[in-house]
């Protein structure tokens, strides 16, 4: 029998890592007018599948086609500007703020899809 951690599974994984993510981005706006603050941000998608246990995609055969699913320079924990400041901050407000609404949005779609998993659960147990 799977316990309750299986059932809800990738869904309360994104959930905390989306929260983790939201937090940094919070600070990194908090942090615009800081002199020498740098950037943060994280991998989602590299912390999402240590959170499962799970390595990067590989070719099983040597007909497949191999894909290079991350960018160049994506492990930094750092943000590179496109603008530099002059007092050494990397925060860009426009960046931070999109990447914070984009977040915030998956965050609702990931919780969207934890409570609807919770209700068929519920309704399961209730024999509806």
């Amino acid at each position: 029998m799977k316990g309750i951690a299986d059932t809800l599974g990738l869904h309360s994984d994104a959930l905390m890592l989306r929260n983790k993510r939201n937090m940094i981005l919070a600070s990194n706006i908090s942090n615009a007018a800081t002199p020498n603050f740098k950037a943060r941000d994280i991998n989602f998608e590299q912390e999402l599948a240590k959170a499962k246990g799970s390595g990067p995609m590989m070719t099983t055969h040597n007909h497949h086609i191999p894909v290079a699913l991350s960018a160049p320079g994506q492990d930094t924990l750092y943000r590179q500007p496109v603008n530099a400041s002059m007092d050494g901050n990397t925060v860009e407000l426009a960046v931070e703020q999109l990447e914070f609404s984009e977040n915030a949005m998956r965050y609702q779609t990931s919780l969207t899809f934890l409570n609807n998993k919770i209700s068929g659960l519920m309704s399961a147990i209730r024999g509806e």
